[in-house]
């Protein structure tokens, strides 16, 4: 078992460094690290079966079918002009404003596919403007890893810990994080104001110009838009209510998908749409990522690293608390949260067979942790490398230095802001 523990620490150690050099594809990195796994006796291909938490899986694949229909119907463009035409075309006022529908969204659909929908609409209001869009591209990067930081669905690290804790439901989610991450998002868009308000202007003329763009003409389908927003609210009305009727919120998600796909068009191109927007490359990776996890679950691994844990804090649960907290802050800042996250929730687990009687601070600190540091540098989320991507095609480079220069001191900033918040309300 001891040479297993040492292969299995090799693999998952090997993939972690490609992961984060991004010299290889992840999702090609994770599937064949898992293979690997399996390939070298560490588990066999039933137990990697197991490990696999397909509701994360359903939930982020039925989630993302209903974003890429409603996507289709122009509804989240419609928003953004029409929040810069009620900011009545000031800058400041638009990153605002923008500010904040890019953190609801975040909260209620996921972080990656908000930023993909944000970033264009972005762009065309910043240029209309004639203002530097780096401060709101930046901005969209922060407000969705703190808006994504309120919910079970908003940000993949929730949605794995909600799936791994049946008792953290999507009600316990919103409202244990959402007031922490309302403060954070307020404080956030104050010091952004501040750093950039010199570059916020433009001319009254430019103002009128976009004051004229009509909002209406972005709505493509009506009947196709009454029926997503019908779907949506069921939906996020199941996620309400999914623990009292016992079910899962992957079911829900799944639900509402189909129930969109069966209801919108009777068109096979319609469907296929549908699907070829859903990110199977994410999804690839998680299947590959659960397992690698299972492999180091299955020799001990996992297990000796809690007992580590536990013998550092002595079981405290303030010092173990804010050592999950800060640690997931910093950690994610230059490392993918998603595979940290999922390291961290069997350790946690185990914490709990080892006499930790209350987890559900600890739970709480890894979600903040891990949502909010993500915000620390460029690679420390998918939804940061996304926007980086889009700015770079339109001609806008965002470098890792540039960033970190803003995004790790707001990381900072909202990681003390979460420490008062888990102490008071959980250590006290």
């Amino acid at each position: 078992m001891e040479n297993m523990t040492i292969v299995a620490a090799i693999i998952f150690l090997g993939m972690y460094a490609f992961i984060v050099s991004e010299k290889i594809n992840r999702t090609i990195v994770s599937m064949l690290g898992a293979i690997l796994m399996i390939a070298a006796g560490v588990l066999t291909q039933e137990q990697a079966l197991q490990h696999i938490d397909f509701n994360t899986l359903g939930l982020l694949i039925g989630m993302m079918i209903i974003v890429s229909i409603t996507g289709q119907t122009g509804l989240f463009n419609y928003i953004a002009i029409w929040s810069a035409k009620k900011a009545k075309g000031k800058p400041i006022r638009i990153l605002f404003y923008l500010a904040l529908i890019t953190a609801v969204f975040s909260a209620f659909l996921d972080n990656v596919t908000t930023v993909l929908l944000m970033v264009p609409v972005t762009l065309s209001i910043t240029n209309k403007l004639k203002v530097k869009p780096i401060p709101y591209l930046i901005m969209l990067i922060i407000a969705s890893n703190i808006g994504g930081t309120a919910t079970l669905i908003g940000d993949p690290p929730n949605i794995m810990i909600g799936s791994a804790v049946p008792e953290l439901t999507f009600l316990a989610f919103i409202e244990n994080l959402a007031v922490i991450a309302f403060i954070n998002l307020m404080a956030v868009i104050l010091v952004l104001i501040m750093l950039y308000r010199d570059s916020l202007v433009t001319t009254p003329q430019l103002k009128a110009q976009l004051m004229m763009l009509d909002e209406k003409k972005v709505l493509k389908d009506p009947m196709l838009l009454k029926k997503c927003l019908g779907v949506l609210a069921l939906t996020i009305l199941g996620f309400f209510t999914h623990q009292s009727f016992h079910v899962e919120s992957s079911l829900i998600a799944l639900g509402g998908a189909f129930i969109l796909l069966l209801i919108g068009k009777r068109d096979h191109k319609f469907i296929e749409k549908a699907f070829d927007k859903v990110e199977w490359t994410t999804i690839f990776f998680f299947i590959g990522l659960f397992a690698a996890v299972g492999g180091l679950i299955e020799v001990g691994a996992i297990k000796w690293i809690a007992e580590q844990g536990m013998e550092l804090t002595g079981g405290d649960i303030t010092k173990s608390s804010l050592l999950i907290l800060w640690a997931s802050a910093l950690l994610s800042a230059f490392l993918d949260n998603i595979p940290f996250v999922a390291t961290m929730i069997p350790l946690i687990q185990n914490m709990g067979t080892m006499g930790v009687t209350n987890l559900e601070p600890l739970w709480w600190s890894l979600a903040l942790g891990a949502c909010l540091g993500g915000n620390g540098t460029i690679v420390g989320a998918s939804a940061n490398l996304i926007v980086a991507g889009m700015a770079a095609e339109a001609g806008y480079k965002i470098s890792f230095i540039q960033y970190i220069k803003v995004g790790f001191p707001i990381m900072i900033l909202t990681i003390c802001l979460s420490t008062v918040y888990v102490y008071l309300r959980y250590l006290m």
